[in-house]
């Protein structure tokens, strides 16, 4: 399996200029599986949602669906989107086959306010892709280790996120942790430059193996992709040489 992580200088609300910028990155991806994009790829870590959001299956959706087709690839990152009378920062992954799921934000970002004009998710969301087991993350989620507890659910963890420049040891140094404790790959997609609202971002998409390794980074490029092949056969073996999962303490999480 290979996955593979675009990591942009987001342009600031402009839905039509960062499909440009995307589809032009994904362009020069050969022969891959999945690609990963940042949270709120199409607009920048925006609190606007009025003006901001569109329907579940829109604009955004749709050119998912069309990357996803032309290059014979799931595609996914969060985006906008207006429920029943509701915001929802909301991260979906969609097939060549037009099959989708979705995953709403569960932990919103209280020092942006993002709390205030958003809901919360409320449900763990599990993929099978290609024989890959995918469990997702939106940015703040990282901070919140019980949520995203592996009790062999997942072989893959994807955080979307815009994760600023000052807090950057805390993103590498709990994207190592979450591959650790859940013995999964992860693999964390950021984005680089600077928002409207006076945000630096470190860039540092990174894909880090169970052991805690990062394996492909993209460091603090602006506008570039990531790629590694992950093998399945090896997590399994390694999931048995060293069985932590047997022995994790057993727990129900409420909404």
């Amino acid at each position: 399996m290979r996955i593979s992580i675009v990591q942009p200088d987001t342009l600031w609300e402009d839905k039509t200029g960062n499909f440009r910028e995307l589809e032009k990155l994904i362009k020069s991806l050969d022969n891959t599986d999945i690609v990963i994009l940042p949270e709120m790829f199409n607009t920048g870590f925006s609190i606007d949602p009025v003006r901001l959001s569109e329907p579940p299956k829109s604009i955004t959706f749709d050119w998912l669906i069309s990357i996803s087709e032309k290059g014979n690839l799931a595609v996914c990152g969060s985006y906008i989107v207006k429920g029943k009378e509701k915001f929802f920062n909301r991260w979906v992954f969609v097939t060549p086959e037009k099959k989708s799921w979705h995953y709403d934000k569960r932990h919103l970002f209280r020092i942006s306010g993002e709390q205030k004009v958003f809901s919360p998710g409320t449900k763990r969301v599990f993929i099978k892709y290609r024989g890959l087991r995918i469990a997702p993350n939106v940015c703040y989620d990282l901070r919140f280790p019980v949520w995203s507890r592996n009790r062999n659910e997942y072989d893959l963890l994807i955080n979307s996120a815009n994760w600023p420049w000052a807090r950057r040891d805390v993103w590498v140094t709990l994207l190592k942790a979450r591959s650790i404790e859940n013995q999964c790959f992860t693999a964390g997609s950021n984005r680089t430059g600077v928002d409207g609202a006076g945000i630096k971002y470190c860039g540092d998409s990174m894909i880090i193996n169970p052991r805690g390794e990062i394996i492909a980074s993209a460091g603090r490029k602006k506008n570039c992709t990531i790629s590694t092949d992950i093998s399945l056969e090896e997590l399994s073996a390694f999931r048995k040489k060293f069985p932590v999962l047997k022995d994790a303490d057993k727990f129900i999480i409420t909404a």
